[in-house]
């Protein structure tokens, strides 16, 4: 869908340079034009594990199961934001039984990392393509540090994982089912965007190291609640007015 709906776009541009290349090539060009981003398909499990020929290798409880698909184009970024997300969700409900409420390490529940190269697939016809996908030298290394990051942002006993480049059984009791695919932010490719970007947060951080001016203070009376009728104290079960991590 994705690739379809780029390429109705891509041919709506009336450009010259590609009205005479043919219905194949123009595919081509539309799907080289897709930002290539770190994926997960995060699963809230009652149980699973991972077997590599007949040895189980790693198996967790209640928790979530991770199938995480490393892009060409990951960085650090990436992976911060990942990882915070994975860890953050809140899948679980919380101590009343209110659903949504906490997230895996707010439960002290265990996380089933495994890599999965074939969520980078772009097809080509019937045929999946894994160019999009990291080349196993550079990936396996990069895959360690998403770990070892998890396991120094909750605990390290608690982040379980399969095996790197075998091939694995992975069983997955899903719990619901819950099922939730997430996607890295896409980094902006236009140099103006960049530009952009970086003299937006290069005001910011003028911003923060002036500090709040005095006039600033002065000016600022904060509302209270209880004199706005309007104010949303957000205690009705709406967890979008919640801030997110």
């Amino acid at each position: 869908m994705a690739l379809i709906t780029q390429e109705s776009i891509f041919f709506g541009l009336g450009s010259s340079c590609v009205c005479g290349l043919s219905i194949a090539n123009r595919f081509v060009l539309a799907s080289k034009r897709q930002t290539k981003t770190m994926k997960a398909v995060i699963q809230r499990v009652t149980q699973a594990s991972v077997t590599v020929g007949e040895e189980q290798i790693s198996s967790i409880g209640r928790g979530l199961c991770v199938l995480l698909g490393i892009s060409v184009e990951d960085t650090q970024k990436d992976v911060d934001y990942m990882v915070r997300k994975i860890l953050n969700l809140r899948l679980f409900e919380d101590e009343n039984g209110r659903a949504w409420g906490k997230s895996v390490m707010d439960r002290e529940y265990e996380v089933l990392c495994v890599s999965q190269f074939t969520l980078q697939c772009i097809l080509k016809g019937n045929k999946p393509d894994y160019h999009a996908a990291m080349p196993a030298e550079l990936a396996q290394p990069f895959y360690n540090n998403i770990l070892e990051h998890m396991r120094t942002t909750y605990k390290p006993e608690m982040i379980k994982d399969g095996q790197f480049g075998a091939y694995m059984q992975v069983h997955i009791q899903n719990d619901g089912p819950v099922t939730i695919e997430l996607v890295s932010p896409s980094a902006p490719t236009d140099p103006r965007q960049i530009s952009k970007q970086e003299k937006q947060q290069q005001r910011k951080e003028k911003t923060r190291s002036k500090g709040p001016s005095e006039s600033g203070r002065d000016r600022a009376t904060p509302r209270s609640r209880a004199q706005d009728p309007n104010a949303s104290s957000g205690a009705d079960g709406d967890v979008s007015s919640e801030r997110e991590p």
